[in-house]
Order: structure tokens, then sequence, then C-alpha cells
């Protein structure tokens, strides 16, 4: 089922915008930064593909900010 999974929600609105909207890890799998590799995964992703990030993810937010390369801040949507 989808509650033993870590996930991270996105979505594409627009033609190379991606709103990086949501991560969940389940309570068993909490606190071994599993959502902190979401995140890094996910911001990767939006700069080997040239993409621009909106940042719905309050958690991916975080993580911007505690992790604010130059690679990251370029992509990110105003």
């Amino acid at each position: 089922g989808c509650h033993d999974k870590a996930v991270l929600l996105y979505e594409y609105v627009g033609k190379r915008i991606v709103d990086l909207q949501h991560t969940e890890v389940p309570d068993a799998y909490r606190g071994r930064g599993i959502a902190k590799h979401l995140a890094k995964a996910a911001l990767d992703f939006v700069v080997e593909e040239d993409l621009r990030a909106h940042l719905t993810c309050w958690y991916i937010q975080k993580y911007v900010k505690e992790n604010p390369l130059p690679q990251y801040l370029e992509h990110l949507q105003p």
C-alpha cells in the first residue's frame, strides 16, 4: 500500500516549470534522512533537466535554505 512508501509529489505547471508540492515519509521510516534524499534527488533532477522549480513543499523550502547551492537557487521560480 501507499502507507509504507516515501513519496515526493510534484506537478508540471508550465512547459519547463515543476511544482514540488509535498514530501511524505511513513512514521516507521522517519528520522533516517529519507525526505532529505527525496529533496536532493528532486532538485538535482530540476538542475539536470534545466527546469524551473516552484517550491510548495515546506520541507523542500527548508532543504534549500539549509543547502543554498547556486545550482539550486538559479533554478527556483520566483
